[in-house]
């Protein structure tokens, strides 16, 4: 399996500016990401290269002088802000002679240790089993099947042969216990949108306030600490906004530049939260000087997923760092496109709970609804989420409603058993 780094773990970072130097901030990010995984930086090494070298990536010059820093600051493991191919990260391994991580198994690594729910460490397992199997090839030459004649043979299966199908084995087994717990979430999924309420899932550059957000609109005991990748399993909650208008908050993973497509694919309990929100609360850094291209890199994970065309708005967090007062900022059109907050000290937090108000409310419209003489537990959920706005029995037992919800609620209510949309407007009552 994947050899975690121990804490405190003495570590040489490296970054290699492709084109043009090393961004320092991309060097800064990284460092964050070391001392998540709980190593400890002790030295840097930055070059600049127009192209990755096939050998080392680095360059054989500096691949040496990776070798000699590491013997000077006494590393323990190199981690690379790269992703390596497993013939370069076994190439420098050799070379430096200390355990080489590129920063795709940092960060499965970061996820590793993060993952608390039953689901969420099938997932990090699994694509971690899948970045390994893709690093098996030549592993283990000292046990190939010999060529030749009489005599010269080998055994039945290498040791690399076992390993794949053992890893393939694995890979199997897990992906149906997923499977099983994503019908599961899906059947909560589905018990939740019988009750329509619209729901919120937060999204966001990781590190970027979302789980405090989370807590400050909940009151839910989210895990909040400054650090990359601090929460992984998806949570879900019911927030009241003001006029009484119930929805579901839903916290979910950050990201990440050039976050590796196995843990996009893997995470799809918490990503699948995003896809099927009504709307997504946006967390952006106020005070990150790239907060631009951290929202344009959301979005591209946005789009991997399928939830690029569901409305957001932006949040700008942590204006206290800014001194900038709260605010909301709206479109030339007057509709609302940010909110300026900050989650930790409770700033601008009502102004944003108007706004979610005001959004939902024009995602919403008006219908005509007819449930059957049976559905009194239906009725009575959707009393319960006061979407109902007035009613009226016909001969025939059934009983029609006139509802305020959203184009997505309505269809969930159309696709129920015995339940009939008349028509997209109020009834007289």
């Amino acid at each position: 399996m994947f050899e975690r780094p121990r804490s405190g773990e003495r570590a040489l970072l490296v970054r290699i500016g492709l084109g043009s130097h090393a961004d320092p901030l991309d060097l800064e990010e990284f460092h964050e990401l070391a001392r998540s995984a709980g190593a400890e930086p002790v030295a840097t090494v930055t070059g600049r290269r127009e192209r990755p070298e096939p050998r080392f990536f680095v360059g054989s010059g500096k691949a040496e002088e990776l070798r000699q820093r590491a013997e000077d600051c006494g590393a323990e493991v190199i981690l690379v802000d790269h992703a390596l191919s497993p013939s370069q990260e076994r190439n420098l391994e050799q070379l430096t002679g200390r355990r080489v991580l590129d920063r795709n198994s940092l960060i499965l690594d970061i996820f590793a240790q993060r993952a608390r729910s039953f689901e969420g460490k099938l997932e990090v397992e699994l694509a971690q089993l899948r970045h390994i199997a893709t690093r098996l090839v030549r592993g283990w030459t000292h046990l190939e099947r010999q060529k030749g004649g009489i005599g010269l043979r080998g055994p039945g299966e290498t040791q690399l042969e076992t390993d794949r199908r053992l890893i393939a084995q694995r890979v199997r087994l897990l992906t149906r216990r997923l499977l099983k717990l994503r019908q599961q979430r899906e059947t909560g999924r589905q018990v939740r949108a019988q009750i329509p309420v619209p729901s919120l899932a937060l999204v966001g550059y990781t590190n970027a306030g979302k789980s405090t957000l989370f807590r400050a609109l909940t009151g839910a005991d989210a895990y909040v600490a400054d650090q990359l990748f601090a929460t992984l399993d998806p949570t879900v909650r019911r927030v009241t906004l003001p006029g009484g208008t119930h929805v579901v908050a839903a916290d979910t993973v950050g990201f990440i530049r050039e976050l590796p497509h196995e843990l996009v694919a893997a995470f799809q309990s918490t990503l699948t939260e995003a896809r099927e929100a009504t709307l997504l609360l946006h967390v952006v850094d106020a005070s990150d000087p790239r907060r631009d291209e951290r929202i344009a890199q959301v979005n591209d994970v946005l789009a991997q997923i399928g939830a690029q065309s569901i409305p957001q708005i932006l949040v700008y967090n942590k204006i206290d760092r800014l001194g900038r007062e709260p605010g909301i900022e709206r479109g030339s059109d007057g509709a609302l496109s940010a909110v300026w907050i900050s989650a930790a000290r409770g700033l601008g937090l009502e102004r944003l709970a108007d706004a979610l108000a005001e959004r939902l409310a024009c995602c919403a419209r008006a219908a005509r609804v007819r449930l059957p003489p049976g559905a009194g537990a239906l009725r009575s959920r959707l009393y319960a989420a006061k979407v109902v706005r007035g009613e009226r029995s016909a001969e025939d037992g059934s009983i029609e409603l006139a509802v305020q919800l959203p184009d997505a609620e309505v269809l969930a209510l159309a696709r129920t058993p015995g339940v009939e949309i008349l028509e997209p407007q109020s009834i007289e009552v």
